[in-house]
């Protein structure tokens, strides 16, 4: 697929500042700190609740918890079946794992939202930073595989962040790269919404996401970008193997470098009333129809 001609920009190396000095290109440039911690957002950040997202958290992440806390009435049977796989892991801990059981008011008091019984304590989650997108992009490099990126441009709300984290690991996405100023973190809430999605999708914070764009294209990823003005639809679209789609707020979109940054503008057609989608709407929108076209055509 042909690269879109585009004149970029130079006042994004200019608003990177100083730092640019030390940029070097996708292979030699210096690197940053492998991650930055996530926004604590409260005492209920150092937790993780609802049955899917601890489920999730067993599966993939259990060195990371701390305590198990579990409501101590009789239980339904989704959290029931979960109490299994709870038990298996206190046997594969050797008993490292603790669980308490509690009463319903105790965990209604460590989490802002519907628990459905159980809450982990756990480590606070390290978001990735700059270098972990250098790793991920050399590994990507070398190999033949499809990439697929999810770039979050201003998003604020940590229930649109969970639900942008959810559709990205269910279309394959390999990882969600957000400015570290202006965007939501990742709460509780975030991850509760996420159900699990947060364990398993690493979510990449940058400095400057015009100079990031810059360096994914480098790596021959085509940009795509939302924009409810742009003459082609999605669904008109004839997406790469490897690309990074970006997706700005639901009120102002994309800002004017992070528009300018990219190869392609696309627009979701919508033919009723409302004239504008959730940011997380776009968001299952846009990776599915790439997850569509990826697919083998059936004769």
């Amino acid at each position: 697929m042909a690269r879109q001609q585009r004149n970029r920009p130079r006042q994004a190396e200019n608003e990177a500042g100083q730092a640019d000095a030390n940029r070097q290109g996708p292979r030699g440039r210096k690197r940053q700190a492998g991650a930055i911690k996530a926004d604590a957002g409260g005492d209920s950040a150092a937790y993780v609740y609802g049955i899917h997202a601890v489920a999730s958290l067993l599966s993939h992440r259990p060195e990371a918890i701390l305590r198990l806390c579990v409501r101590n009435d009789k239980p339904s049977q989704k959290l029931a079946e979960l109490l299994g796989q709870i038990d298996e892991a206190v046997k594969a801990s050797n008993g490292q794992l603790q669980v308490s059981r509690v009463d319903g008011p105790v965990l209604d008091d460590m989490v802002p939202g519907v628990h459905q019984g159980v809450v982990a304590e756990v480590r606070p989650l390290q978001e990735q930073g700059e270098s972990a997108l250098d790793e991920l992009l050399d590994r990507w490099n070398d190999s033949a595989s499809p990439l697929r990126l999810l770039v979050l441009d201003g998003v604020t709300d940590p229930h649109n962040l969970g639900a942008c984290l959810r559709s990205a690991c269910a279309a394959g996405v390999a990882a969600v790269i957000m400015p570290k100023d202006r965007s939501a973190s990742l709460t509780a809430v975030a991850r509760k919404v996420a159900v699990g999605a947060a364990e398993l999708v690493p979510v990449i914070r940058v400095t400057n996401l015009a100079r990031t764009l810059g360096l994914i294209q480098q790596y021959g990823v085509w940009i795509a970008g939302a924009d409810g003005e742009a003459e082609n639809s999605i669904f008109q679209l004839k997406l790469p193997d490897r690309v990074a789609f970006v997706l700005g707020s639901e009120g102002r979109g994309m800002r004017r470098l992070t528009r300018e940054s990219c190869d392609q503008l696309f627009s979701i057609p919508m033919p009723g009333a409302i004239e504008s989608l959730n940011v997380s709407v776009a968001c299952g929108v846009t990776l599915f129809e790439s997850v569509r076209q990826s697919l083998p055509i059936r004769p």
